[in-house]
């Protein structure tokens, strides 16, 4: 299947893709705050750069899109038809990348939590979520 968009307007579409502050990302800032439950975001200085940080928890949170990072599973994270060729490496790299980082945190003993972007529609389950982790690694 060919790609609708001529390339110039795919690589504008491309470029306006955000890595911070995307909407799943802010939905689960705003169930942070309203469970009145400190956090940092984007901290350069621990490995994979989480998305948010519980620092008193001692959790590192990322928040992954399903597509970018293949949400397997998840009719989000299927790969497009076209331009095969570039996107499964991409998305493999992506996936390789998460893993690494994932490894080297909970190596240091940080405890590791991924939210997909499917599952910040539901809030109720996003709240029990993250309670879970805070009640499971308290100080």
């Amino acid at each position: 299947m060919a790609d609708k968009l001529s390339p110039e307007e795919r690589s504008l579409l491309m470029a306006r893709v955000r890595q911070t502050g995307t909407q799943p990302e802010l939905i689960v800032r705003s169930v942070l705050r309203r469970m009145r439950l400190r956090y940092i975001s984007h901290v350069g200085s621990l490995p994979g750069k989480p998305d948010l940080v519980l620092r008193d928890f001692r959790v590192a949170i990322f928040v992954h899109g399903c597509f970018w990072h293949n949400h397997t599973g998840c009719r989000r994270g299927s790969l497009p038809r076209s331009n095969r060729h570039f996107w499964l490496p991409k998305i493999a790299s992506n996936v390789r990348r998460d893993r690494v980082a994932v490894r080297a945190l909970r190596s240091a003993k940080w405890r590791v939590a991924i939210i997909w972007q499917c599952q910040t529609s539901d809030e109720r389950r996003l709240v029990a979520r993250i309670r879970r982790l805070a009640e499971g690694s308290r100080k």
